[in-house]
């Protein structure tokens, strides 16, 4: 049990993921998350209001067991082998936003001050949520793809747009977190 719950190496990961990649481009298949939630508000019946979501659905349902198998990964990883010894946060990150009046985890991945259920109730930890959850459903769809989409299957693909898009992810992830956090907390 203890192999399972401890950290492992980031290249069994990547050499993981890259025989998935393998495997799917053999398949003619390509991986994102984000079109997972096209193919729902497909099978849920939006292609009556919208062209995009107008197409086979059923041609998608593979893709669709990759989100159930994320859930069911998720749940079981966070139940049974969550190991909290195992959360090493850099000390600069924890004084960062200790500055902002943001408590260390301890244990978890997250603070409770930015992802805590008692923030998610409040009016601006709301207002976070629901306008970073706009953000991310917007940018995804203008961007073509997810950051697993592009970052996974667009860069396995050679595929310069996803490199574009990669690029912009980052930039992105680091002004939010060296400029916008800072201000909003």
């Amino acid at each position: 049990m203890e192999f399972i719950t401890n950290t492992w190496h980031w290249s069994v990961s990547g050499f993981l993921i890259g025989m998935i990649m393998l495997l799917l481009t053999y398949f003619g298949k390509s991986f994102g998350m984000s079109s997972n939630l096209r193919t729902i508000c497909t099978m849920v019946g939006a292609g009556k209001c919208a062209s995009f979501f107008d197409f086979d659905w059923k041609s998608q349902k593979w893709n669709l067991a990759i989100v159930l198998g994320a859930i069911a990964g998720g749940f079981i990883a966070h139940h049974f082998l969550a190991n909290p010894d195992n959360v090493a946060i850099n000390p600069k990150t924890i004084a960062q936003l200790q500055l902002m009046g943001i408590d260390a985890p301890n244990g978890k991945l997250a603070p409770d001050a930015i992802f805590g259920m008692e923030t998610l109730f409040s009016g601006k930890g709301l207002l976070i949520l629901l306008s970073g959850g706009f953000l991310i459903g917007f940018g995804t769809r203008y961007a073509g793809g997810c950051t697993s989409g592009h970052a996974i299957s667009g860069l396995s693909n050679l595929q310069l747009p996803s490199l574009i898009a990669v690029i912009g992810f980052f930039l992105g992830g680091l002004l939010m977190a060296h400029f916008l956090l800072p201000l909003i907390f």
